[in-house]
């Protein structure tokens, strides 16, 4: 061969050499005249709605996300034996993240509301007022006792590695309701919780069903939405210009093949001309009536609370609330101070938006949610460098045991399902761990939890990999 290579009549083939050498090339081209050429055809908008396995329950999703750990015992898990215990150790044996002392009481009152009277402590007033169509699941567990791997394991199913998150997964399965908007919107005031945009990642899934960040602490449009006007461009030209880089980035496309990375970009070149004109209605809720404005109350948490309904009023499929950077509710001190003051923040604006979406008939069709990544333990935690500032008033991080509420979306109104132990550290009856409430969400969007896969890696992958069981108990 070698001697052939150096050969002046290296140029020529004779006919067998030649099928030989080129057999597999041709057969290829064979192959491909059969198929077609997909890179060559327009790709189709993956966001454009799509139907679910079966009819769904609930269209849109509301994720009120309390990031750090609320404590369950002192919002809507009510444990007395708390107070008879104060100041003891508790009989339960327990192990926590650091070190814990004895029985730490509420000290917040409980009260019964509604029909149904579920008790909800009175930090939550508001709140409060609509159990009848809240269902509490007390006997929520997740896997660890950090925030990390706990955010994640909430947010995308899987508390180490990188996974698509659950409004991308939403979004991948039934697209969106509305082009003008993102699909997914995860608003947080201030900046990034914990693990930033890794819970709203796409993972693997394309680009293109990732959320789309916005910072609620800005009112001003332009600092709201970075980037989305163009100040130097007036309209019309910046059709020509979408036009043209809509060409070239075809024939661009055309000469790679599929490419999800360069689909997503175009898709979001495309999505960021079309939201100049509705995102600045969308965000502005100047526009609304005066007593939906004083229903919601002043502050951020009311302001960004009342966009997430009027997204979803919008067709957006997935909106997250963060209550703010970092883990606000990581009361590791000074629980009594600081739960109330969070809870004032948003208790009026949660209510005000079950209330609203409720008389406008959107509740039907919105699941509501709201929760941390876990809660917090019954007894005080004891001093520790780095962790506390010792003032023994406080609660360490609990997976054991913790609440999620739901509204609205075809979930059962007053109703609870579920129960830690007597004193909250542990779920104990008709337990829900965060596989089984992906796979309940899931239900409700319309999903077979099972079904809903995507091909990577050699393998199908899906939000619950192999986990997760329906709460049917909890389905209206």
């Amino acid at each position: 061969m070698d001697n052939w290579i150096n050969s002046p009549d290296r140029n020529i083939l004779n006919r067998r050499d030649m099928l030989s050498m080129t057999g597999m090339g041709l057969g290829s081209l064979a192959l491909g005249s059969m198929f077609g050429n997909p890179a060559s055809a327009a790709p189709a908008n993956p966001l454009l709605p799509k139907a679910p396995h079966f009819a769904p329950k609930a269209k849109h999703v509301i994720h009120i996300f309390l990031n750090g750990g609320p404590s369950h015992v002192d919002t809507f898990d009510p444990k007395p034996k708390l107070d008879e215990y104060a100041g003891k150790e508790i009989p339960v044996k327990m192990r926590t993240e650091r070190p814990t002392g004895v029985a730490l009481p509420s000290p917040y009152k409980f009260k019964k509301y509604g029909q149904s009277g579920i008790e909800v402590s009175d930090i939550f007033p508001h709140v409060a007022e609509n159990v009848d169509d809240m269902c509490f699941i007390r006997s929520m567990h997740a896997n660890v006792p950090n925030h990390e791997p706990s955010l994640l394991l909430m947010n995308c199913g899987e508390a180490r590695l990188p996974r698509p998150s659950l409004g991308s997964w939403l979004v991948y399965g039934l697209g969106t309701e509305n082009q003008n908007l993102p699909s997914f919107i995860s608003m947080c005031p201030g900046g990034y919780p914990i693990q930033e945009s890794q819970n709203w990642q796409s993972g693997f899934l394309p680009g293109v069903f990732q959320g789309t960040y916005v910072d609620t602490k800005n009112t001003d449009l332009e600092k709201l939405i970075a980037n989305v006007r163009n100040q130097r461009v007036d309209h019309d030209a910046q059709v020509r210009q979408l036009e043209l880089l809509r060409q070239l980035n075809a024939q661009h496309q055309a000469q790679r093949g599929a490419d999800p990375q360069l689909e997503s970009r175009i898709q979001s070149f495309e999505l960021a001309f079309r939201m100049q004109s509705e995102a600045a209605e969308a965000f502005d809720v100047s526009r609304e009536p005066k007593h939906i404005l004083d229903m919601y109350g002043e502050g951020t948490q009311a302001r960004q609370i009342l966009i997430a309904r009027r997204l979803v009023e919008r067709g957006v499929r997935f909106v997250q609330v963060w209550h703010g950077q970092g883990q606000p509710w990581d009361s590791h001190d000074d629980i009594e101070v600081n739960h109330r003051r969070l809870a004032k923040q948003c208790d009026q604006a949660i209510g005000a938006l079950l209330k609203d979406l409720k008389q406008s008939g959107l509740l039907e069709d919105t699941l509501v949610i709201c929760g941390g990544e876990f809660g917090r333990t019954p007894t005080v935690e004891m001093p520790k460098e780095g962790s506390n500032q010792g003032k023994i008033n406080g609660r360490d991080h609990n997976h054991y045991g913790f609440t999620v509420w739901m509204a609205g979306g075809g979930v059962k109104g007053g109703h609870i399902h579920g129960a830690t132990d007597d004193f909250g550290f542990a779920a104990v009856e008709n337990k829900v761990h965060v596989h089984d409430l992906h796979a309940t969400i899931m239900q409700l969007m319309g999903f077979d939890h099972e079904k809903l896969t995507y091909r990577y890696a050699g393998r199908d992958f899906r939000l619950t990999d192999v986990h997760g069981h329906v709460v049917s108990d909890i389905i209206a």
